[in-house]
């Protein structure tokens, strides 16, 4: 396993994953998108571009998903009313992001080689991002940590508790995901630098 780095003649952000890992990767993003559309911020209705540009009845009421509230959280707690409009004029372009970094990586690692059906020992996907593609990464990857933050229950200080699992524990497995990919996100962080 290894991390990002800064390629030092073309400044492109580098990282070779192996097929087993890019194949990961894919299904962690398409599972963020796959969330994002199925509780939708907007409706789902043909409207004209520029009406919709200036659409503003989005969602003012908190997402019933845990991970959805985590990645959307409320700006003002101690304001229902404050808070219920910053949603409606936020919330569907902040999906809108989401969905787009996340399907940024996805495409990365196709151009980079990682087949539909991965079905190949010995793959390794090499990525090169620009600038640009990079912070997309970042932003897909730190949406990725968050979600699987949510899902396993990980807070602040409980490194204790992970390391008490037994390695057979599934839950085990699930925040070495977590863990491998808040490595990623940090070594992505470090070659931007």
């Amino acid at each position: 396993m290894t991390g990002f780095s800064r390629h030092r003649r073309s400044g492109r952000t580098i990282a070779h994953f192996t097929g087993l890992e890019a194949d990961l990767l894919r299904s962690l993003a398409a599972q963020v998108v796959e969330l994002l559309r199925n509780e939708r911020a907007v409706p789902a209705s043909e409207v004209d571009p520029l009406e919709a540009l200036l659409d503003f009845s989005g969602p003012t009421t908190e997402p019933e998903d845990p991970v959805l509230l985590r990645l959307f959280p409320t700006a003002y707690t101690d304001d229902p009313e404050s808070a219920a409009e910053f949603r409606r004029y936020t919330e569907g372009a902040l999906r809108d992001g989401k969905e787009r970094t996340a399907v940024a990586l996805i495409d990365a690692l196709e151009e980079a080689g990682l087949p539909p059906d991965l079905d190949e020992d010995g793959l390794v996907i090499d990525v090169e991002l620009e600038p640009a593609e990079a912070l997309d990464w970042l932003r897909a990857l730190n949406d990725i940590r968050l979600a699987l933050a949510t899902r396993l229950g990980v807070v602040e200080g409980d490194e204790e508790y992970w390391e008490s699992l037994s390695d057979d524990d599934p839950r085990t497995q699930a925040h070495d995901i977590y863990e491998w990919v808040g490595y990623l996100q940090e070594t992505l962080v470090g070659a931007l630098d």
